[in-house]
């Protein structure tokens, strides 16, 4: 079936864009200030068009086909562009009201909070941000249901599989941006009987340890490098604050790992040794993550550039 471009209705393309980006109609309908059934249809006659079915449902959402998947890359594009030429530079940072929700850990707020409320003060008085805890580090599905704009955090596999997807046939989702790069270091309190001497590997493993663990399991990027060396430590505790690792090891034998610029953060920095870890690890990166619908609006370019100035400001870039 060929496709008459000069009579096709390109609203149906907005309804196939959001449609696409959400894999829910009920969410795509909100998004266009439409009624679901009015996005239904607007499918209903996209299909038509295209000889395509699109979409199948799909549990609670929608399954794209594989020519919706090929067509969405385009004309997603086509539509942010078009977006930023129509209405360029709407939001206004000294009159906006505008309420962003941040996903972060708090080792990454206390880098980033202090320069970002400067930023509010001085330019956007009437701007609120909310912070809530990171508890994961796959928050696509937080970003993707519109329950927070951007993460900041280590997303290793995120990115890995971002990357992936932009080099096949597919277009990412979701888009980041590195903002710092962070360096860990082994965490004990100054009388701790492995504070004397070296670190090396031997005294290390013979260690009881706390680990910072989002999601509650004992097994983080730490115990992968040991695991690559066929080495494993005994973790005999998780939290999910890097506060509450500082605080914990302060009192008692435990050792944990902590980004170095985060320790004179914790108030007990007086109390607390640090030593270089006695094996390779990974370059640790902080990136600011978000959904690639955000992408062209301008309130969200505002937040991203914010969040890049409160970096530079923290870390001296």
């Amino acid at each position: 079936m060929t496709t008459n471009f000069r009579t096709l209705d390109l609203n149906l393309l907005r309804v196939f864009d959001q449609v696409m980006a959400e894999r829910n109609l009920t969410r795509a309908a909100r998004n266009l200030s439409m009624t679901q059934p009015a996005v239904s249809n607007a499918l209903n006659r996209l299909r038509e068009a295209l000889g395509d079915r699109l979409v199948a449902r799909s549990g609670y959402g929608v399954e794209p086909t594989p020519r919706a998947l090929a067509l969405w890359p385009s004309i997603a594009d086509a539509l942010r562009q078009l977006e930023a030429s129509i209405t360029p530079g709407q939001f206004i940072a000294s009159e906006a009201t505008t309420t962003f929700n941040l996903a972060m850990a708090d080792a990454t707020a206390a880098a980033l909070m202090p320069g970002l409320v400067e930023i509010l003060e001085a330019d956007a008085p009437g701007v609120s941000m909310r912070t809530v805890p990171l508890t994961t580090r796959d928050p696509r599905r937080l970003l993707d249901e519109g329950q927070i704009d951007v993460a900041v955090g280590f997303f290793p596999a995120v990115l890995a599989a971002l990357s992936a997807q932009g080099e096949g046939a597919g277009m990412a989702a979701f888009d980041h941006q590195r903002l710092y790069d962070g360096e860990y270091v082994c965490v004990m309190r100054v009388d701790h009987p492995l504070a004397k001497g070296p670190m090396t590997l031997k005294r290390y493993l013979s260690a009881r340890h706390l680990l910072v663990s989002f999601s509650g399991r004992p097994f983080g990027f730490m115990d992968e490098a040991l695991a690559s060396l066929g080495k494993k430590r005994r973790v005999v505790l998780t939290v999910n604050q890097f506060f509450t690792a500082g605080r914990v090891v302060a009192n008692s034998d435990l050792l944990t790992v902590l980004p170095r610029h985060f320790v004179g953060a914790t108030a007990r920095s007086e109390q607390l040794a640090l030593r270089e870890l006695p094996f390779e690890v990974p370059p640790v990166h902080v990136d600011a993550l978000w959904h690639r619908r955000q992408g062209q609006r301008s309130d969200h370019a505002w937040l991203r550039l914010a969040l890049a100035a409160a970096a530079r400001k923290a870390f001296d870039h």
